[in-house]
Order: structure tokens, then C-alpha cells, then sequence
């Protein structure tokens, strides 16, 4: 699993006031049976609601108290994307983690570039996708280890996909912006480091992805590593 670091953690699990409060949203009974008792045992100890419509959890969801959100990727008739994208607009914004099927892998990976937090197959690993919710309870993204063949291969096929080219397509402040984020440094931190604004750093970050075809920080702490920018340095 990767888990991409926030920019700043806008929700911690111990902050959560009382227990914490998750909903399933899943055509599947059994299914939401099944992780509906993962969530509700320690170590989350989550208190459960569930609905088999996406349409009816976003009621749920909007009137109060829901922590996070996991949501099968083809929910209907609101689509698992969409409807990460509502929460993540609603004040405040409540995560969702999108879960999805043996073959539904190249759905899950094309939204990477989504409001979702989470990313897993149902047949992730309990520990790690417990790690991967806290991660994101956390206000981090999480990216199952299942998908991690078909996010490098989307990488591979990329149209700048060669370490020495992208390289050359990078200035050398690029360059080492892209090394600290693959090391998981928050923006404000790599600000500090650089001696230069928060939004130098994004503006930064904006030709990076636009200049290697990436769609954010996801993508982005993959290409690092890939490129090996994160083997040595950008500490």
C-alpha cells in the first residue's frame, strides 16, 4: 500500500468527537455485513450505517455526523467518483474511500485523479486496509497494494515514460521539489526549506504535473520513485 501524505491532516482519529462514525454503501448485504464488523471491532471500534444506494447514503451523509464514507466504485445511481466529489465539496468535507471488484482495477486507478481518499479491491489485506483507513481518517490518500500494477503500468504507458527524458523535460528545482514529495514533505515544508511561499511551491507543482502528464500528488510521489529521485537525497 502508498500513502500519500496531505497536505496539512485535516482530521485526526482521536480528534473525532466520540466514536467514530462510518457509513458502507454497497449493492452487496453481505458484503456490507462483513465489513461493517471489521469496522464496528477494535481497532476503530466505528459505529456502522449502511445503505445500498449511493442517492440514499448522501441523505445519510447530510444529515450529520458521518466520519468517512466507503463506497463500492459503481455505486448507482450516484457513481462512487461523483459522489466523492459532492462530499468532498460539503462543509465539512467527509472522505471516501472507493472499493471495488477483481477487475475493477483500471476504474479504480483512473480515480486517482478524483476527490476520493481511498483506493482498495475488496479483497485487500485486513491489516493493511485498516492502516489505509486510519491513513485516511488522517487526511491522507491510501492506495491499495492490489492496484500498485495497474497504477505503474498506467505510468509505464505514459507519453513521457523514460527517467532520462522526463529529466530533461524538468528544471533542477523541479527536479528536487519532485524528490521532496516523493519523500512525503508537505508543501509548507518544502517552502520553509526552499525559502520560498507555499504558492511558489504549488505554482511549481503545477508545471511538474503538467510537464510529465501527471494528474497529482499520487502520481506524482509514484513518478518520483520510479525515476529513482527518492532512492538518495531530496531529504
Amino acid at each position: 500500500m502508498v500513502v500519500v501524505p496531505a497536505q496539512s491532516a485535516k482530521v485526526q482519529v482521536s480528534q473525532v468527537p466520540g466514536p467514530l462514525q462510518t457509513l458502507i454503501i454497497d449493492r452487496q448485504p453481505l458484503f456490507i455485513a462483513a465489513l461493517g464488523s471489521l469496522l464496528a471491532a477494535p481497532p476503530l471500534s466505528a459505529q456502522v450505517s449502511s445503505a445500498t444506494r449511493s442517492d440514499a447514503g448522501l441523505e445519510i451523509v447530510r444529515k450529520g455526523g458521518i466520519n468517512l464514507v466507503l463506497c463500492e466504485i459503481n455505486a448507482e445511481p450516484m457513481h462512487g467518483i461523483e459522489l466523492a466529489g459532492v462530499l468532498a465539496a460539503e462543509d465539512p468535507a467527509v472522505p471516501v474511500v472507493l472499493l471495488g471488484q477483481n477487475g475493477d482495477e483500471g476504474q479504480l486507478t483512473a480515480a486517482l485523479s478524483s476527490s476520493a481518499a481511498g483506493f482498495f479491491t475488496k479483497d485487500a489485506g485486513l491489516d493493511e486496509f485498516l492502516v489505509g483507513v486510519r491513513a485516511v481518517l488522517s487526511g491522507h490518500r491510501a492506495v491499495g497494494a492490489g492496484l500498485m500494477i495497474e497504477v505503474l503500468d498506467r505510468l509505464a504507458h505514459a507519453p513521457v515514460h523514460h527517467p532520462r527524458q522526463a529529466g530533461t523535460e524538468l528544471s533542477l528545482t523541479e527536479l528536487e521539489i519532485l524528490a521532496m514529495i516523493g519523500h512525503a514533505q508537505s508543501i509548507p515544508t518544502i517552502a520553509a526549506r526552499r525559502g520560498i511561499s507555499d504558492k511558489t511551491v504549488r505554482n511549481h507543482l503545477a508545471r511538474i504535473y503538467r510537464k510529465l502528464e501527471l494528474h497529482g500528488r499520487t502520481e506524482a510521489v509514484l513518478w518520483a520513485a520510479r525515476m529513482g529521485l527518492t532512492a538518495t537525497g531530496g531529504e
